[in-house]
């Protein structure tokens, strides 16, 4: 098969030696097989290098579009994204935006996005989407609000780190979150999310630091959580959860057997009264106690 595929290769380097006008004896002495082998390789690596320049205009050109949709979705109280300027975009020069960080100086492709404190306002950006490079997000202490996209992973695919703390979030915690195999830091704690703790999340090889805490969180924590990873500050001030490493939970019972055991407690207390009055071991401050109710009853009863 070797034979036959050298010999395919040949007859076609003589088809272009052909058409381009070569010598066909001239080509056969001129081109070793080993420096064939050489032009093959070059060819490929030539191929190679055009395909990422192609993927790399492609990512620096989503990676602008990126930070243009982060800053008109959210208000910028106090103008600190007035460094984001793209109307004349050169190669590098995003990277000295405020809060953006480059894999390299000179490329155009947001590894980290951190606008900690700067009184954002708004929901969760999903222009995110479109760095698609991107591992680092902190958008904590803004002001941001509503409900956490349900296909988060979507968004931020290769975070590692995620951190919404300190923000006005509310709804409930996307258990899509659990597709973000990357993470190593998850913090959604002081937001106003409701809901159960999505178990999934507890499964994250990678997570080291989770916090959910000053939420409205309810329900058992599962325990995908180990309890000695995630110690109970990581879910601290949330008044409806419960089991480790907070304290255990409680049986709750329904209301209707809520309702027949208040009733049933009612008649129990009510026949041990009862049984009480005919016991002799009863002392006598009881039964006077006792008499004194009923001849005051029975005097009410008469005067009407």
């Amino acid at each position: 098969s070797d034979g036959f595929s050298a010999a395919a290769g040949f007859r076609k380097w003589v088809l272009m030696g052909f058409l381009w006008g070569f010598d066909f004896k001239v080509i056969g002495w001129m081109v070793s097989w080993k420096r064939r082998e050489v032009s093959a390789k070059v060819i490929a690596v030539s191929c190679l290098w055009l395909l990422l320049g192609c993927s790399l205009s492609y990512g620096t050109d989503t990676d602008i579009a990126c930070l243009k949709s982060i800053k008109e979705s959210l208000v910028d109280t106090h103008n600190y994204l007035n460094s984001w300027k793209f109307e004349s975009v050169t190669e590098g020069s995003i990277c000295a935006f405020l809060g953006v960080e480059c894999w390299h100086p000179n490329e155009n492709r947001v590894l980290n996005i951190r606008l900690a404190d700067l009184g954002l306002k708004g929901r969760f950006p999903l222009g995110l989407a479109n760095c698609t490079s991107i591992t680092g997000i902190d958008l904590s202490s803004n002001e941001l609000f509503g409900s956490t996209p349900q296909n988060i992973s979507e968004i931020v695919v290769f975070a590692t780190s995620l951190d919404l703390s300190s923000n006005n979030f509310s709804g409930e915690i996307p258990s899509s979150l659990a597709n973000c195999s990357f993470l190593n830091v998850l913090k959604l704690d002081h937001n106003q999310l409701t809901g159960h703790i999505p178990g999934q999340i507890g499964f994250l090889n990678r997570l080291k630091t989770f916090s959910v805490a000053n939420n409205r969180l309810s329900g058992r924590i599962p325990s995908s959580f180990n309890s000695s990873i995630f110690t109970k500050e990581s879910f601290a001030s949330n008044p409806g959860l419960c089991g480790k490493p907070l304290s255990p939970c409680v049986c709750n019972l329904s209301k209707e057997t809520s309702t027949g055991v208040i009733a049933g407690a009612a008649v129990g207390g009510v026949m041990t009264l009862d049984h009480s009055l005919t016991d002799s071991r009863v002392g006598p401050p009881l039964e006077r106690c006792i008499v004194l109710c009923k001849k005051k009853r029975q005097r009410n009863v008469n005067s009407t």
